[in-house]
């Protein structure tokens, strides 16, 4: 897969954004403009981008509202580059999720340090997400984001349908009674009948052996049920 190395610049004054796109350009990295601040979250929202350069005193919409609007759906790293330099900016600018906050005049190297910093830490936090993935053929889990796919297909689960896919997944080639799925995906203080766990077993399929065409789960009569590949 190709390293993306796409930045976008979110800058209304023109020199400054050529400016920075030009350098930027010069180290190897691919950029684009915008000068508001409506379009530029529509971008990163829509877009692939690997990092964010963000103003914060931008026409229609601030980068404040931008960041943590962008917040609530991604973790793209955002680097503010703003002439604000009051503490109480950049505390604010960090607290709503930028990942650093650099104030205008800087040096260009330390802007290139700074995107260098926070695209590896990106590529960390990926590279530990994947490795903590659950795999059963081409169904993967993420359990640090409660996220399920199948051959890169989103599958929309609720929490307790996800947790009974992640236990049963992370015993992969074991019949599990009804009683022991009951106990650990339930709760040992659930009162409720065994019938539960088939009820949720057939959300699953549903989801899953019926909208992809194949089979995880299989039941073992007057056992359980085991998912293998």
């Amino acid at each position: 897969m190709p390293i993306n190395k796409r930045i976008l610049i979110v800058e209304d004054e023109f020199k400054i954004a050529r400016f920075l796109q030009l350098e930027l350009e010069h180290e190897g990295y691919q950029t684009l403009i915008e000068a508001t601040g409506r379009r530029a979250l529509d971008r990163i929202v829509q877009e692939d981008f690997a990092l964010v350069l963000l103003d914060v005193m931008l026409p229609e919409l601030d980068g404040m509202e931008i960041c943590k609007r962008v917040r609530e759906l991604s973790e793209i790293p955002i680097i503010m580059v703003t002439a604000k330099d009051a503490i109480e900016d950049k505390v604010l600018g960090l607290d709503i999720g930028a990942d650093d906050y650099l104030t205008k005049p800087f040096a260009i190297q330390e802007l290139f340090a700074r995107i260098r910093t926070a695209l590896r830490k990106s590529k960390e936090a990926h590279t530990e997400l994947a490795n903590d993935a659950l795999t059963l053929g081409d169904l993967t889990l993420y359990p640090m984001r409660y996220e399920a796919e199948v051959s890169s297909q989103p599958v929309s689960l609720t929490k307790k349908e996800y947790d009974l896919l992640e236990y049963l997944i992370r015993n992969k080639h074991i019949v599990l009674t009804r009683e022991r799925i009951l106990q650990e995906v339930w709760g040992y203080d659930y009162t409720g009948d065994t019938n539960v766990v088939d009820v949720y077993i057939r959300y699953l399929r549903t989801k899953l052996d019926e909208q992809f065409g194949q089979k995880y789960i299989h039941t073992v009569r007057g056992v359980g049920y085991v998912v293998k590949e």
